[in-house]
């Protein structure tokens, strides 16, 4: 029993380290390949799609090997979970670029108490007070270290609606599917990327015509931009799988947390390798953020030990009505056994 709770502990380490390490990776490749001084590849949206087509690619390649197994979910339950998906990294795209930093933050700061409230109307979740308060604490660091100035118009605070909607869902949707169909992350995964894939090489080169009033078409691929295309599609692959693995251990909430660790490694590798500025607040709201993320840590582990003992404290405890009624029924039995002897 105790090697069993060890090695969960280990493999549910594992996935949070693959997750944080994939995604400050693939953070730091795509700055690279995307920025003024890398390879100006500003086709975000399309680059999601290749990610999507090589992790949909792996998915078939460990199907036919044997390697995992196809279990059954819907085509409609599908096609609706890659819509979201979908909707999510456009409505990201499209905020960032018609909303100022300061905003763009601040809203996916809000999908944290978003996908709480979301869990509440769907599943009737509920959430004790310590992590409630760690949550409160984890959002006010983040904010104090990545929030500067804040600019918001109408179209950018619809596209900043949506996107905070549709991400906030389609985490949620990642453990639904997978408890309610038995399946597990990477069987998801390689099912729901190949539709992802086709939708977004097909729309994504529109979308990144708009946002960045260049064509795909016209780009001129380098050795180097597409050694980094290459290393981000493969990030992509950890990234994805450790995506689902997380939420489907654990839950949308604790994936929010884990997402804002990142945003904390980010800049702390940005200061290292790209001499990025690191001011005191920036700190001191690391140090916040750090702090509450520990907090949650502790309160969800607290909120687990009181849920594993109260059903073994209502086995042994039994109120006065279940007293009375199992009284009346030894009583009843009593009577019977008597009258067939009889």
């Amino acid at each position: 029993m105790e090697s069993e709770k060890k090695s969960s502990h280990v493999s549910d380490m594992g996935a949070w380290a693959m997750n944080v390490v994939s995604s400050v990776g693939i953070i730091m490749a795509n700055k690279q390949l995307m920025s003024a001084n890398g390879y100006s590849f500003t086709f975000a949206t399309t680059l999601t799609g290749f990610h999507f087509a090589v992790t949909a690619l792996v998915g078939m390649v460990s199907n036919a090997t044997g390697l995992s197994s196809s279990k059954h979910v819907p085509l409609w339950e599908l096609i609706w979970f890659s819509v979201v998906a979908n909707m999510s990294i456009t409505g990201m795209n499209l905020s960032l670029m018609l909303n100022s930093v300061g905003f763009y933050q601040i809203s996916k700061l809000s999908m944290i108490p978003v996908v709480c409230i979301m869990e509440w109307i769907l599943h009737n979740k509920r959430y004790s007070k310590e992590v409630k308060m760690s949550v409160v604490v984890v959002v006010i660091g983040v904010g104090v270290c990545t929030v500067t100035d804040v600019k918001v118009n109408a179209k950018g605070f619809i596209c900043a609606c949506v996107a905070v909607l549709s991400t906030s869902l389609q985490q949620i949707s990642i453990g639904s599917l997978q408890k309610k169909y038995s399946i597990g992350s990477f069987e998801l995964l390689s099912k729901t990327a190949p539709i992802q894939a086709c939708s977004l090489l097909v729309l994504g080169p529109f979308c990144d015509y708009y946002l960045s009033g260049n064509l795909l078409l016209d780009y001129k691929y380098t050795y180097g931009a597409i050694f980094f295309i290459l290393l981000s599609c493969s990030l992509a692959v950890f990234c994805n799988v450790s995506q689902y693995l997380c939420i489907g251990r654990f839950s949308a909430v604790s994936f929010q947390v884990l997402g804002h660790m990142k945003t904390v490694c980010v800049l702390t590798l940005g200061w290292v390798l790209f001499e990025s500025a690191l001011t005191f607040k920036n700190i001191m709201g690391m140090l916040v953020a750090i702090a509450g993320m520990v907090i949650y840590s502790w309160a969800v582990e607290v909120e687990k030990q009181s849920n594993t003992k109260s059903p073994h404290a209502s086995k042994n405890s039994l109120t006065e009505e279940e007293l009375r009624l199992l009284k009346e029924g030894m009583e009843k039995a009593d009577v019977e056994v008597g009258q067939s002897k009889a």
